[in-house]
């Protein structure tokens, strides 16, 4: 029966209450979201979800800050791969990194826009991404989508962090990640993937202050 109920030929709504109490009792409960769940439920919220081992995890809204520092990195990656047949974008845009595992990386780039794994309600693989450090869980950036960014064999991972005004570039190599270099100051930030590719660190946190 559909959420107006249907009485002696007339139609009575329910009260938000009960609206309420009928989608949380049809929604899985944590550590049992199905890929499908998932995928339907962040197709119809606005809020940025992933999904870890059946687990839901609601990412905090970007700041200004986050923002103008993401702004300045799409427009520096994509006037370098998009004259050279690549394609990159930004969140949001699901990544899926293994079975049950997605993620929102805050930029996400393949080297040909013809890439296979570029799905239109998400990417199943990616040459590189980027997160920007969240200052409240700054390990989910650091240590958990490393981790999970190698699983997926993705070849390159920026990590830019604000609150130390650093970028370290990991490559992966053999299962793992391997750190090209911590770019900091007057340091521009380089990428064995993309090679010419050159962003100053110091204007880069700049714009997030601007």
């Amino acid at each position: 029966m559909s959420a107006s109920r249907r009485l002696s030929g007339a139609t009575v709504r329910p009260a938000q209450g009960e609206i309420d109490s009928f989608v949380l009792d049809t929604l899985p409960p944590q550590g049992r979201w199905r890929e499908d769940e998932y995928l339907w439920l962040s197709d119809h919220s606005s809020q940025l979800i992933e999904l870890t081992d059946g687990h839901l995890e609601l990412l905090p809204m970007p700041t200004d800050e986050h923002q103008s520092i993401l702004a300045r990195l799409y427009e520096l990656f994509a006037a370098f791969v998009h004259g050279r047949g690549g394609k990159v974008l930004f969140a949001p845009l699901r990544l899926r990194v293994a079975d049950g595992t997605f993620r929102e990386p805050d930029l996400l780039l393949v080297r040909d826009a013809a890439d296979p794994r570029r799905g239109n309600r998400f990417w199943a693989g990616a040459d590189l991404v980027v997160e920007i450090v969240s200052p409240d869980q700054p390990e989910r950036d650091t240590v958990e989508k490393r981790h999970d960014y190698a699983g997926a064999e993705i070849p390159e991972y920026w990590i830019v962090d604000p609150r130390t005004a650093e970028v370290t570039v990991l490559t992966y190599r053999n299962g793992t990640y391997i750190e090209h270099g911590t770019f900091a100051g007057e340091a521009q930030a380089d990428s064995p993937l993309l090679p010419g590719l050159a962003i100053d660190i110091r204007a880069l946190f700049a714009a997030g202050r601007a």
